[in-house]
């Protein structure tokens, strides 16, 4: 049959009409479960039916109000970090503390140390400039002025296993590869500072702290106009060997940019700790004559009922928890990993050693999870997997706990800190949900707690592992369904 061309145009406006009115993914009825914003959502991109996991469960209820997916094990990004640190207050209590020591190898007369001086680390997760500077301010208040000898470093009680800080993503210069280190300083992290000097025709370029070993090279060229440009135009190159110890910036900067500022990892573990102690000691007043030695038998000539000259302690895990996942530190995190597998089975600690006091942890706990694929705690890796169901059980035994309140208030709170202050903001749900992101290429995760407006307490778990589930679509689809379990 012929159709006019009027009546071709009316059949063709009704077949568009019937085709917008059928459901995007009605083809697949795997999401027809969810609540339709979340629906809507993996139906409008296109999320495979397999993907990604979604728990909800009332605290005080028996039976989750949502599961999909969730015995499959997901990558779940930074949220493991949830596991580790629950399992660290568990195991070692929120009072836990790593101490440093401090060991003169030599006499100290009238100020002066004729020998060396040993720092001996347990792995300090949080062992800050500020800390630092303190640390040397209680020498000097002890007398020491001046050492004649060397700075040796003994940072034997992690095992030196991690390799390239660059080999997860090639990124060696980002803050967020750092590798563990059992004196670790600061990080291992400077703070390096841009800014524009028309009348002198230059950027300037400065860091802190200064590691006094580090070479900073400013090739930085002044340009007319304003800030642009990817990281403004700033270049980086990091050169020096396994020393990691010249630090190269380039590129264009704009004149009429304002002083900005990124975060960047230079040198290595006991290289970054001596500069930087080194500078400070320096900057005060103090002398030292030697360099660097990094000796894991430092300490074998002194008497074993010998103690330290100075030893000080980090504040104490409950306070820590709380920067490992609002800003979701990934070294720290690993430092609690390392330290739980040191606590159960001796230094030095190992990767390895960590996994297993983990599994012997969860079996304390009654907690079984059969699809954990635990790598470093911290998240960093392409291998970790978890399944939805089974960190909601983690953190349902959280909640049970007499350390509750210590493990929420260390999530960030929902349009107001940490990694969700930019999220939720100005709207009902502010500050109603304790949550830990995750986020890695493909990866995007979210887990916690929803204080709903009915009152009623939740359990979130959202795991997403698709292509760009870190970006638009997996932001929609959490947003979704954390709005809708507000709600509830």
């Amino acid at each position: 049959m012929k159709l006019s061309a009027k009546a071709g145009a009316g059949w063709l406006r009704g077949l568009c009409l019937c085709l917008l009115a059928l459901p995007l993914g009605a083809a697949d009825p795997a999401w027809q479960a969810a609540p339709e914003p979340l629906r809507r959502v993996l139906e409008a991109h296109a999320v495979p039916h397999t993907a990604a996991g979604f728990y909800v469960q009332q605290l005080d209820a028996a039976e989750p109000l949502l599961s999909i997916n969730a015995e499959t094990g997901f990558n779940p990004a930074s949220t493991i970090k949830l596991l580790t640190t629950w399992l660290a207050l568990a195991e070692l209590g929120p009072a836990y503390t790593w101490p440093t020591e401090v060991w003169l190898d030599g006499k100290l007369e009238r100020g002066v140390l004729q020998g060396d001086l040993i720092l001996k680390g347990y792995g300090d997760p949080y062992l800050i400039t500020e800390r630092l500077w303190s640390l040397q301010r209680q020498l000097r208040l002890r007398g020491l002025r001046k050492i004649t000898g060397d700075l040796v470093i003994d940072n034997s009680a992690f095992v030196d296993e991690y390799g390239d800080p660059g080999l997860f993503d090639g990124e060696s210069l980002r803050a967020y590869n750092v590798v563990p280190d059992a004196l670790l300083i600061n990080f291992q992290a400077l703070r390096l500072y841009f800014q524009p000097e028309p009348a002198a025709d230059r950027v300037k370029v400065f860091a802190d702290p200064m590691p006094a070993n580090l070479a900073l090279e400013n090739r930085l060229r002044l340009r007319p106009g304003k800030c642009g440009g990817f990281r403004n135009g700033v270049k980086l190159e990091l050169e020096g060997g396994a020393a990691r110890d010249r630090l190269i910036v380039s590129g264009d900067y704009g004149a009429e940019c304002e002083l900005w500022s990124l975060t960047r990892s230079v040198l290595t573990g006991p290289g970054f700790a001596y500069g930087v102690f080194r500078s400070l000691w320096e900057e005060t007043g103090g002398t030292l004559a030697g360099t660097l030695r990094v000796e894991p038998d430092a300490l074998a000539n002194f008497s074993a009922d010998a103690e330290p000259f100075l030893r000080v302690e980090s504040p104490p895990l409950g306070d820590l928890i709380r920067y490992v996942n609002k800003f979701s530190n990934n070294v720290m995190s690993r430092h609690l990993f390392l330290t739980l597998g040191a606590e159960a089975f001796g230094t030095p600690a190992t990767m390895d050693k960590g996994r297993k006091a983990a599994g012997l942890a969860l079996q304390r706990q009654g907690l079984e999870l059969p699809r954990l694929r635990l790598d470093n705690g911290a998240g960093l890796s392409r291998q970790t997997r978890i399944t939805a169901r089974g960190l909601a059980q983690v953190l349902r035994r959280a909640a049970d706990s007499s350390w509750y309140a210590e493990f929420m208030s260390s999530l960030s709170l929902a349009g107001m800190d940490g990694t969700l202050r930019k999220r939720f903001r100005a709207e009902p749900a502010t500050g109603q949900m304790h949550l830990k992101t995750g986020r890695l290429d493909n990866v995007y995760a979210t887990a916690g707690y929803v204080h709903a407006a009915s009152g009623r307490d939740y359990v979130v778990v959202i795991l997403q592992n698709y292509t760009d589930a870190d970006r638009g679509p997996g932001e929609e689809a959490q947003a979704a369904l954390l709005r809708w379990v507000y709600e509830q």
